[in-house]
């Protein structure tokens, strides 16, 4: 008999998982993760009360690798960052067990767009400096965002300034698409919905695995409109349809005596 490796989905975890073990040292997400707690933040923490009564909002730091990892990697939509939070492995380690939902980040956005995109910016030269960018991991509508500066080739001042525009440009394009994409799928699925949620009629389920399917379509069958289910036909009308049909007849000369019932 073949040997499979061990496979126990119900396993429990016997000790908390590292998120270090869920992407290799030089993914993308590391890099982002380390850049931005390197950035200055503080003009985004101003705009948030000191106390406050309610749900405590998400961190800023949280939520800017988010944002900059999903444009950077083509994910426009805030409802498709919320699903990625949900499904996708790097999503989830940069939101360390936070599930935001697509209301909340595209509210970051415009609330926090300036400093947004600044601090993106800076994201982006400091990836051009160590050679990412240069590298093609950073994109825009899926060509690569362009980064002269390295570290082997000085640039003016003058420059650097007229490079530091060209990239607020292009980011602030990336910002607007998302905004947009945000903006058409309000009108589609209804600001409040995200799209992709199964809507059910019933808060169970119509049959479990471990149950009859035979029992689950037989009830299905049942539950249709304008069907009827089928009951034994009455005794009395045996007879009526006997008498209609003028009686039981013999096929032959030696056929025995009919098997319906008779008039008695």
């Amino acid at each position: 008999m073949t040997s499979f490796r061990p496979y126990e989905p119900d396993q429990q975890l016997l000790l908390p998982p590292s998120l270090r073990d869920w992407l290799p040292s030089d993914h993308l997400v590391w890099f982002i993760s380390e850049t931005v707690d390197q950035l200055d933040v503080g003009e985004i923490l101003e705009g948030y009360r000191d106390g406050g009564q309610g749900n405590l909002p998400y961190h800023p730091a949280m939520m800017l690798k988010i944002l900059i990892y999903a444009y950077a990697t083509g994910v426009f939509s805030s409802r498709r960052i919320a699903r990625h939070i949900e499904e996708n492995i790097a999503f989830r380690v940069l939101a360390a067990g936070n599930t935001p939902d697509h209301r909340t980040i595209c509210r970051f956005r415009e609330q926090h767009l300036a400093a947004f995109e600044c601090l993106f910016v800076q994201v982006v030269q400091i990836a051009g400096d160590a050679g990412l960018v240069r590298m093609g991991t950073l994109a825009v509508d899926g060509s690569k965002i362009r980064a002269n500066a390295s570290k082997r080739k000085a640039m003016s001042y003058e420059r650097m300034q007229q490079e530091e525009k060209r990239l607020r440009r292009e980011i602030r394009a990336l910002t607007g698409r998302a905004t947009k994409r945000d903006a058409a799928e309000d009108v589609e699925f209804g600001a409040d919905f995200r799209g992709d949620q199964l809507r059910r009629k019933r808060t169970s389920r119509p049959w479990s695995v471990g149950g009859s399917r035979a029992t689950y379509r037989s009830g299905a069958r049942a539950r249709q409109p304008g069907r009827q289910s089928r009951r034994p036909m009455p005794r009395d009308a045996w007879r009526r349809l006997f008498n209609r049909n003028g009686g039981a007849r013999s096929t032959s000369s030696e056929s025995t005596s009919p098997s319906h019932p008779s008039d008695g």
